[in-house]
């Protein structure tokens, strides 16, 4: 009997074998980010682009990195190094024109290098762009969607601070006794979890054209008395983001092959006892403060974005202020059924975003403007980038493989 019960447990365990196995492949995870040096040959349309119009982008990283202590790292993945593995090229940077030779530049002091996730070179790339919007300071029946500036109570949490392996890691809540607990979620915001406590920024006329904003994380509002005000990114509620569009996709609402911005709003225009219950399914909110005149709006590297060359990605994976080239494409804006056009360009890391999520993962600026909206919503395109290292950088991230 008990031989008889040890066969059928091998010919259960062999049996089982292959399924466990897959299992355990369908459970890997991808290897990490892996880093290797590659000429400016190997980068797409390098001697086609101008990549003098980077400059304005890497000009206002410098300034940054020149009044940060020369020992703190830039923000974001170690793979950046600190401020002062900058200061030499920065030195130069602000000093060139439009008309220096800045290919050259680069080419002398800076070395590509191709950035891989377990073999895999490409990922997605979207875009965004600083909306318009209608409003007032004051509520009335047309302008009844409150912008909300920061809550005193929220926290903000940089998880990096407290553990090594948190780099870039962020968290928000508020304090109740003893602990950090959750902020109120969108649904018991726009329910009014925060009435009555005077933190209306102004208000809007359209809460779809506010949530696209939360979105964008920045924008220009017309204001009824004939200004036009700029509204920039204060903080976040610490919930995570969720894509409305992939919930249409996933209730077979709009084909995935179809999906853009202008897909949603039309969804949303067409089923409006149906809209807020979608727009809530994103949990997180978005808090503003008004912007000066003048450069803007601002990103997460707290410099002033530059359209076509300010770049968001993800900061657990990568460093803000970091030149990257990006080899993509764009949805053509004069043709909706046309095929995308190319995107070879210098860009700066300067932004992240809620929905910026992955290895090789980006958001470009567009700007403001029809132009960009259109760019911007419709944009869902694979490429890859290469990051641009000053050369003593460079080595010690290629001997060392650091990915996050």
């Amino acid at each position: 009997m008990p031989g008889r019960l040890l066969k059928y447990l091998g010919l259960i365990v062999l049996l089982a074998l292959p399924v466990v196995v897959a299992l355990l492949l369908m459970s890997r995870k991808p290897d990490g980010l892996h880093f290797r040096a590659v000429p400016y040959a190997a980068l797409p349309g390098w001697h086609e682009d101008n990549v003098a119009g980077a400059l304005p982008a890497l000009r206002k990283s410098c300034e940054s990195i020149k009044k940060q202590p020369s020992a703190r790292g830039l923000p974001g993945s170690t793979v950046g190094g600190t401020m002062g593995d900058w200061t030499a090229v920065c030195e130069t940077i602000l000093g060139l024109s439009a008309t220096d030779d800045i290919r050259g530049f680069f080419e002398a002091e800076f070395q590509p290098i191709e950035v891989t996730l377990g073999g895999e070179a490409m990922g997605m790339f979207t875009g965004y762009y600083e909306t318009l919007l209608k409003g007032s300071e004051s509520q009335s029946t047309t302008y009844h969607v409150p912008l909300h500036v920061k809550p005193p109570e929220l926290v903000s949490v940089d998880l990096g601070a407290f553990r090594s392996d948190l780099k870039g890691r962020r968290i928000a809540g508020k304090v109740k006794g003893d602990r950090l607990v959750p902020y109120a979620d969108r649904e018991a915001i726009t329910s009014g979890a925060l009435a009555g406590r005077d933190l209306e920024l102004l208000w809007v006329d359209d809460p779809v054209d506010a949530f696209f904003l939360h979105i964008q994380g920045s924008g220009r509002v017309l204001m009824d008395d004939g200004r036009l005000v700029r509204v920039g990114y204060a903080g976040q509620n610490g919930h995570t983001y969720t894509a409305i569009g992939r919930q249409l996709i996933a209730e077979g609402e709009v084909p995935r092959e179809k999906m853009s911005m202008q897909a949603i709003r039309t969804w949303l225009a067409e089923n409006p006892d149906k809209a807020d219950a979608l727009l809530d399914t994103n949990a997180s909110y978005i808090f503003f403060r008004l912007l000066e005149d003048g450069d803007g709006p601002f990103g997460s590297a707290n410099v002033a974005l530059t359209a076509g060359r300010s770049l968001a990605v993800d900061r657990n994976h990568l460093a803000l202020h970091v030149p990257v080239w990006l080899s993509a494409s764009y949805p053509d804006p004069a043709n909706r059924e046309g095929e995308p056009l190319p995107l070879n360009r210098l860009m700066v890391a300067q932004d992240t975003g809620g929905a910026i999520r992955g290895e090789i993962r980006g958001d470009v600026f567009w700007g403001f403007g029809d132009e960009a909206e259109e760019i911007a919503g419709r944009m869902a395109n694979r490429g890859r980038y290469w990051l641009l290292l000053p050369k003593p950088l460079a080595a010690p991230v290629l001997e060392g493989q650091k990915g996050g």
